[in-house]
């Protein structure tokens, strides 16, 4: 097991990204081969699976190591104030501007600029940041002077950039200037194999009394998290372990300890409406219950004619037959098989190494 472990400063806290499940050791084989490096990266996955993480570990990996990382939140940053907070300001180039300052730019000289939420940046923004990637330096708000930097840009984002693109509200030359080396985080329902070491992981940080005896995960416990969807990725198993912590007897946390938000609720009454949401015709209803009823059959066989089947993980057994099927299906290809499953290409790429089809 790989556990990249980060302490900052301004939060005083400890983060990790454990990298144990076949998903996650490709994502790390990828960050170690993009880290040495001085391409612009761009890091996509949703809300709460570590992007920003990422981006430190592969500064952390990279010959910018000593210098500055500096992360700034494109999404937090007003349009009127955007160009002084990234490129900085001269004293009194607006009401208000009483003393020069240097902007996220100048700050991560021969360090590395963490752009999160990119696709939060306004057009004329992009207009700007597309300038500095291609001459490499900025120019403060108020001066007419051009100073060099030398920064390695690394952005992250949890929106579909291409469709932005073709939405009119991403630049394509931007695009391409960011898409260098791209690295795609699954959510953490993708990866199983993570949850419970990172969940270890969280007891012992929120375990604040170093002489109680360490807090352990029942069995019972340990299926629960397994089981649970969690559309609030790492983020959400952080805050449910904190608070599992704060309520756990007698040093093991129980199944009843584990408290979830509604978010869970939510998305599966969402998923109960997924056939209406469709449009799909009566008889093409029917013909998803069959192939339902059809799967659900085959499998209560397969159980009662293969007792030896409960000594094996019955979930990869299924899942490497599924997708094997599925690329079968779509003629070989990635690209397809990735959307007929539902999922990213990456995704499908390394199910593919790890049954041994590429």
């Amino acid at each position: 097991m790989s556990i990249f472990i980060h302490h900052t400063q301004q939060k005083k806290r400890a983060t990790a990204t454990v990298f144990e499940d076949p998903i996650s050791l490709a994502l790390l084989h990828r960050i170690q081969q993009v880290a040495p490096s001085d391409a612009n990266a761009l890091i996509i996955g949703e809300t709460g699976t570590g992007k920003e993480l990422v981006a430190r570990q592969i500064h952390a990996l990279s010959q910018r190591a000593q210098g500055p990382f500096i992360a700034v939140n494109c999404g937090a940053l007003t349009e009127s104030l955007a160009e002084s907070e990234l490129f900085g300001h001269e004293k009194g180039a607006f009401t208000g501007a009483i003393q020069q300052r240097i902007g996220w730019f100048e700050a991560a000289h021969n360090g590395t600029l963490f752009l999160d939420e990119i696709g939060d940046l306004s057009l004329p923004m992009q207009v700007k940041l597309l300038r500095i990637l291609q001459e490499r330096e900025i120019i403060r708000v108020g001066s007419l002077k051009p100073i060099p930097i030398n920064v390695r840009i690394i952005a992250a984002t949890n929106v579909n950039l291409e469709q932005a693109v073709l939405e009119g509200k991403f630049r394509a030359d931007l695009f391409y200037r960011l898409y260098v080396a791209l690295l795609n985080i699954p959510k953490l329902a993708d990866r199983r194999g993570d949850i419970l070491p990172l969940a270890k992981f969280f007891v012992e940080k929120y375990q604040t009394n170093q002489h109680q005896t360490p807090i352990k995960i029942s069995q019972l416990a340990h299926k629960k998290l397994i089981q649970h969807r969690w559309p609030g990725n790492i983020r959400e198993l952080e805050n449910t372990i904190q608070h599992a912590v704060l309520v756990s007897q007698h040093s093991i946390i129980e199944p009843d300890d584990i408290s979830f938000s509604n978010l869970q609720k939510m998305y599966l009454k969402t998923s109960s409406q997924y056939y209406e949401d469709l449009e799909v015709s009566p008889n093409e209803i029917k013909n998803i219950q069959d192939a339902k009823s059809l799967l659900s059959s085959t499998f209560q066989n397969l159980f009662q004619s293969s007792p030896v089947l409960r000594d094996l993980n019955i979930n990869e057994l299924i899942e490497e037959s599924f997708i094997r099927s599925a690329y079968e299906f779509c003629e070989y290809n990635q690209v397809n098989t990735a959307k007929l499953l539902g999922v990213t290409r990456n995704v499908i790429r390394t199910r593919l190494i790890k049954y041994g089809l590429l």
